[in-house]
């Protein structure tokens, strides 16, 4: 058996023994997520009229979380977007998620944050139905995470807050995507979220799979 052979059957061998001890398969599958928004209870008013409620189309992956019938329009300096989703449950902040080339396209300068650290973060327009709000800051472009429940992170040795790499699975754009936030929650289901210019980079699509280097 050749070097190359013997490597291929290591990695096999020690694949199904981590599956084995684990339980579980290592691949965390993919969630590719387009621009959207998350509105305030004050906002979702503001927008969409007096004491409405979203209207749930979709269950996303994760438990409890969904994607909506409405939209809205997102402004900025240099642009605007229509038609983009929300995403329920309303949060006590509106967040607007992007990517680099979205914020680019609108003329604002979105920082990569963890999903609901908006500190300095710029503000956009929001254009609904019954009206318009103005976001005094809320647009980012979301730091790329991990979503998993707290066996997973027992097994597989990490924990709340850890940044990992993890390898891209195959594909004619395999390679490491660095700096991978963990969180890790009982309310969460194992995936990880990646905007659009990620996945295109790495020619990446939902359920595709990605798996954690150790260190």
């Amino acid at each position: 058996m050749g070097t190359s052979s013997q490597e291929t059957l290591v990695k096999l061998i020690t694949k199904l023994v981590v599956e084995e001890l684990y339980g579980m398969s290592t691949q965390i599958p993919i969630g590719v997520s387009n621009k959207h928004i998350h509105l305030s209870r004050k906002d979702m008013d503001a927008l969409f009229g007096e004491g409405s409620e979203l209207t749930p189309i979709k269950d996303l992956v994760q438990p409890g979380q969904y994607a909506c019938a409405e939209t809205l329009a997102v402004r900025g300096p240099k642009g605007e977007f229509g038609r983009v989703r929300v995403l329920g449950p309303l949060r006590n902040e509106s967040q607007v998620e992007l990517s680099k080339t979205d914020a680019r396209t609108i003329g604002i300068k979105a920082p990569i944050r963890e999903s609901g650290v908006l500190d300095g973060t710029p503000g956009v327009e929001l254009i609904g139905p019954k009206g318009s709000v103005m976001l005094e800051q809320g647009a980012i472009v979301a730091l790329r995470h991990i979503h998993m429940t707290p066996e997973i992170a027992k097994q597989w040795g990490v924990k709340d807050k850890d940044i990992v790499d993890v390898k891209v699975n195959g594909g004619e754009r395999a390679g490491v995507l660095g700096n991978v936030l963990i969180r890790v929650s009982d309310k969460y289901a194992l995936e990880m979220h990646v905007d659009t210019d990620e996945a295109n980079a790495c020619c990446l699509d939902n359920n595709d799979t990605v798996s954690i280097i150790k260190k």
